[in-house]
């Protein structure tokens, strides 16, 4: 059975948050977003359907908390998060990973995706400790034992 990693791409471009039942929660170093990666530990899955139907439920569970992560993060910003954007994407990282993105009408590329735009913005040291405080309690239940 292979062993769970995560892939370099998502590693280069994101740090730890949580390890929650069933997935990574990542931080996107990006500023311009409070943004989660979701990395399910399941070698090998690519789609949301290589889950059995449980997996795919808790996958929406931790969904909905990085959401609230998500939101929170906007919130300790002064920048409340107006649209969550929820994608599995896939086409540059193969491993399956979801993505969950706080959007405002006044953001960089509104109402356009955010991929696609070079030149991510990186947190400064406070702000990162900040998104991190922010984020940590949406998952508080959803931890990994």
């Amino acid at each position: 059975m292979a062993s769970f990693h995560v892939d370099p791409q998502i590693l280069a471009a994101s740090d730890l948050l949580a390890s929650l039942k069933l997935s990574e929660a990542r931080l996107q170093r990006d500023r311009r977003w409070p943004w989660v990666v979701l990395i399910p530990r399941k070698p090998g899955a690519r789609e949301i359907e290589h889950l059995t139907p449980a997996t795919r439920a808790e996958l929406m569970e931790e969904v909905i908390a990085a959401g609230a992560a998500v939101r929170a993060i906007g919130a300790a910003f002064g920048r409340p998060v107006e649209k969550l954007n929820v994608a599995a994407l896939g086409n540059r990282v193969e491993q399956l990973h979801v993505h969950v993105i706080g959007r405002r009408s006044d953001d960089a590329h509104w109402p356009d995706p955010v991929w696609g735009f070079a030149g991510a913005e990186a947190y400064g040291e406070e702000e990162l400790a900040l998104a991190q405080a922010a984020a940590l309690p949406a998952f508080a239940s959803r931890r990994r034992r």
